[in-house]
């Protein structure tokens, strides 16, 4: 027989781990399994592992909400949230529960059966199996693990060096004393850049556009004494509270006056620059600060390697790639050993599993997400996407608690389905409005948000933070039945 679960569990990264916590402490008697197509768990935090790779949100707030960030780093390495990750799962009884090499392929909903058929692909064996569940959560993010997005670049095949894109950063790459060309102006590139330039001969930023960039110390002095001095229940809170008023606050600042986080922004950077390097051609976007994610620097690496000159910023179209290096549009040329191509992510929603129900493949772009976690006409499913302007457990926290909370009233009212039905007088708007060019080619596979609440996503921690903590489980969307007589 089909072996089955009260809940299965979509990935085991940072957003999985949590959810297996929450709906354990949630629901300690019913059974969950988690599961991971790779060979173990962290999700993003295991997958990259180029030089410096690091979190681009303060630890505070990418913390799990049930076990506060205590580390002496505010910008923590990928090694440190690897091994956080994985001791909040020791802790909290998780490790059992996760099966790796469980890819998960299609997941079809049966009315009649009140349940989740869900068909995997073992990546280690290339077997096939089935599990069926009554709750489906999808942790997996939205992009694929599988491959980086590298464009099509004129002559790639004529170039005699190395390229890597850092999605796959080989463990053996040797830079040491070579030229290195980094192409990408995004958060990967900022961080890759000053690492490599402590062995590498010298490294060139080539980039088609600037970025906004800022700095931020690695360490918080202000936190660490929070931490030391009062109880740690208090403590957590302290710190916490004050990097969500301070990152929420500044991104509502930068919409609401960008011409002034323009400027501020430009004040910042300016005194951090050596004079060599100009300000307009390489540091000033041509849209307003957060259209796209702010770039961190931590303790501003990447200008103190810009005054050393053992790194420059190049801004200038690629014209082709040749045996020795990269001619530019501009007819310059830069001669390079290795290439890595820090060119941005490929979308893939819900890590490319084809959802159906009652034998209908779902259309993901027909569907509309309710309160940014559920999707018309799919009953009993839940996914996590998190926050662009903000650290992404912040929304995985809440979208875990609300679940548990929405589990416990179907629980108390003997219901066992749920599921939201669209409202066609609601308007359709793009699921992620973001302007980042790995969003812009892809955003037409995802969901719908809606023009209104609920189905209009938000993208402020505050305002979620009543609406799923606290606000009514019901509504008019929400449709609950109960068991199959």
């Amino acid at each position: 027989m089909t072996e089955h679960f009260d809940h299965i569990i979509v990935g085991a990264g940072l957003s999985g781990i949590g959810a297996a916590v929450h709906l354990g402490k949630g629901f300690p008697e019913r059974s969950y399994v988690v599961l991971e197509s790779r060979h173990t768990l962290g999700g993003t935090w295991d997958l990259f592992r180029y030089p410096g790779v690091r979190s681009d949100s303060d630890m505070y707030t990418l913390g799990y909400r049930f076990k506060p960030w205590t580390g002496r780093k505010a910008i923590a390495d990928g090694a440190d949230i690897r091994a956080y990750i994985e001791e909040a799962a020791t802790e909290n009884g998780v490790l059992d529960h996760i099966r790796y090499n469980s890819k998960v392929v299609r997941a079809e909903w049966s009315s009649v059966d009140e349940r989740w058929t869900v068909n995997i692909e073992h990546t280690d064996t290339g077997e096939t199996s089935q599990l069926t569940c009554s709750f489906l959560m999808s942790t997996s993010g939205y992009y694929r693990y599988d491959e980086g997005f590298t464009p099509d670049f004129a002559g790639l095949s004529d170039f005699k060096g190395q390229i890597v894109h850092p999605q796959h950063w080989p463990e053996d790459l040797d830079f040491a004393g070579k030229r290195a060309v980094v192409i990408g102006s995004g958060a990967t590139a900022v961080t890759l850049i000053p690492n490599l330039a402590k062995e590498a001969a010298h490294v060139t930023m080539l980039q088609r556009s600037p970025t906004y960039i800022i700095s931020q110390p690695t360490t918080d002095p202000i936190a660490e004494q929070l931490i030391k001095r009062l109880p740690s229940r208090y403590a957590s809170k302290a710190v916490r509270g004050r990097y969500l008023a301070i990152s929420i606050g500044f991104y509502e600042f930068c919409r609401r006056r960008p011409n002034e986080a323009r400027l501020l922004l430009r004040k910042l950077l300016e005194r951090q620059l050596p004079d060599d390097v100009d300000f307009d051609t390489h540091f000033k976007p041509k849209y307003d600060p957060w259209d796209q994610r702010l770039c961190l620097v931590p303790s501003g690496d990447l200008f103190k390697a810009l005054r050393k000159h053992t790194v420059d910023i190049v801004t200038d179209h690629i014209d082709t790639f040749t045996e020795t290096g990269i001619r530019l549009q501009s007819g310059k040329e830069i001669d390079a050993d290795i290439v890595v191509t820090a060119t941005g992510l490929n979308l893939h929603v819900f890590g490319g599993v084809q959802l159906a129900v009652d034998g209908k493949d779902i259309d993901l772009p027909s569907t509309m997400a309710y309160k940014g976690m559920m999707l018309s006409g799919i009953p009993n499913f839940v996914f996590v996407i998190g926050y662009t302007n903000a650290s992404w457990t912040l929304k995985a926290d809440l979208v875990c608690e609300y679940t548990v909370r929405l589990l416990k009233h179907m629980k108390k009212n003997g219901k066992t389905v749920m599921v939201p039905r669209r409202d066609p007088n609601v308007g359709e708007e793009p699921f992620l409005d973001f302007a980042a060019n790995y969003v812009l080619r892809t955003v037409d596979k995802f969901p719908k948000q809606g023009s209104e609440a609920p189905w209009k996503l938000k993208m402020n921690f505050f305002v979620d933070r009543v609406n799923l903590r606290s606000g009514s489980i019901h509504d008019d969307v929400l449709e609950f039945s109960g068991p199959v007589s």
